[in-house]
């Protein structure tokens, strides 16, 4: 499932770069994907989130806080600049949310994503009260 609400928290599976035509974005970050490719992927994950938001509170005006991003990157093995990939996405929530859309983030690696997607990235949200 997309997401699911427990009390005043929606919890957000991972999303990965989808565009609006259904294609995806896919490659190694360090490798065929470079840091600002990687970023602008990161930023399409988070678009997809806020659509998820939406749907689940059928309204962004409903997000009290983004309160935990984890944000996961298809990279080669010598790749380091995970969190400037991440930032792609919660820049974003930022720009949106303002500060309440700066979350405790992790940013990490990993040796395959389903489809060979650059960038998956899931989050947690403070429901308004």
């Amino acid at each position: 499932v997309p997401f699911r609400i427990g009390g005043p928290l929606l919890f957000l599976s991972g999303v990965g770069p989808r565009l609006p035509d259904g294609g995806i974005r896919t490659g190694k970050v360090g490798a065929e994907v470079d840091v600002e490719t990687g970023r602008e992927h990161a930023r399409l994950c988070g678009l997809n989130l806020l659509t998820n938001i939406r749907t689940a509170l059928g309204s962004l005006d409903r997000v009290d806080t983004i309160l935990k991003v984890l944000g996961m990157v298809n990279a080669v093995p010598t790749f380091t600049e995970h969190p400037k990939v991440i930032d792609g996405c919660t820049d974003l929530f930022v720009e949106i949310f303002g500060e309440n859309g700066r979350p405790a983030r992790s940013a990490v690696g990993m040796g395959s994503l389903p489809r060979n997607i650059s960038v998956e990235i899931e989050a947690v949200v403070l429901i308004r009260g």
